[in-house]
């Protein structure tokens, strides 16, 4: 088969080396491997799993398929997966003019230039890792999604590696929560994990539903009014996942380092100043916290 190779044209400032990085760093993400120059995946296709290396340059990325010849649909597919996956429609420029007023965190635009906001396309993937990530350190966060991705998910071998696709919502909604322990989630979480998969696959909650509600405050509502999801889970899923531009995922604990580490606040519990610093970047709120979570390991190394 000859490869297919296309072409998504960035606009504006991006940094190939910052987004390799954040997608590397030193955990173990079951649902891609990154390389020197590029990242590789597996995308779901009516003929089975498509095998994709992403290549990001400054001025667009590059897709090639390696193990199949891709439809029109498989590649619009994978297009907009990885359109939303880079946050390629944001204009960091306007962030970094919004955050030169402050100058505590204006060196950021300097350090981490181009920086996109690294997303959760699928949305039941997104709401999973919240579950996953309660009260847990990422690392450890990390090997439970992989454990569940093995168990449940489906895969493709390519080049002597597994290429796995997050489980879908109809195998999660049927597991058994015993099943669920195994991979040592907690009780709650396991039935956690299997009402959002219900919900997802009965209908009663969907990406769609949440973009075609008013505004930010009616969609966390939404979530929260779900057993499982408080404010925290909600917004981290809809700035992951929907790109909200305003979210907070209050009480964040890399988030409440970086102020601390920035003077921002003196104490995790001052929420008065952290209110008042982050009222100050209204519509880029996200993109504040996310690189305030990059800056809790600088190096690139």
């Amino acid at each position: 088969m000859d490869n297919k190779k296309i072409e998504i044209p960035i606009s504006g400032l991006f940094s190939e080396v910052e987004c390799l990085w954040f997608l590397s760093r030193d955990f173990d993400d079951c649902m891609y491997k990154v390389y020197e120059n590029r990242v590789r995946r597996g995308f779901k296709s009516s003929n089975g799993i498509m095998v994709v290396d992403i290549y990001p340059i400054p001025d667009k990325l590059i897709l090639e398929w390696l193990n199949v010849s891709p439809s029109t649909e498989d590649i619009k597919t994978v297009v907009q997966f990885v359109s939303e996956w880079f946050d390629l429609n944001a204009d960091l420029t306007l962030f970094y003019k919004v955050i030169a007023a402050d100058k505590r965190i204006s060196y950021m635009a300097n350090e981490f230039s181009g920086l996109r906001f690294i997303g959760m396309s699928d949305f039941f993937e997104a709401l999973a890792w919240c579950i996953i990530g309660q009260q847990i350190n990422l690392s450890f966060a990390y090997k439970v999604k992989r454990r569940l991705v093995e168990r449940y998910g489906e895969f493709t071998m390519y080049d002597g590696a597994k290429y796995y696709l997050f489980p879908n919502v109809e195998i999660i909604a049927q597991a058994n929560i015993s099943d669920l322990r195994e991979l040592q989630f907690s009780e709650k979480k396991a039935q956690y994990l299997i009402a959002i998969a219900e919900a997802i696959l009965n209908g009663t909650l969907s990406k769609g539903i949440l973009q075609g509600l008013p505004d930010l405050e009616t969609r966390i509502k939404f979530l929260t009014n779900i057993r499982g999801i408080g404010q925290w889970t909600a917004n981290y899923a809809l700035m992951k996942s929907l790109k909200e531009p305003s979210c907070i995922p209050h009480g964040d604990a890399g988030v409440l380092n970086a102020l601390i580490n920035h003077d921002i606040i003196k104490s995790k519990d001052d929420k008065i100043s952290i209110a008042q610093f982050i009222e100050a970047f209204s519509g880029w709120q996200s993109y504040v916290v996310f690189y305030l979570w990059r800056t809790l390991s600088k190096s690139k190394e």
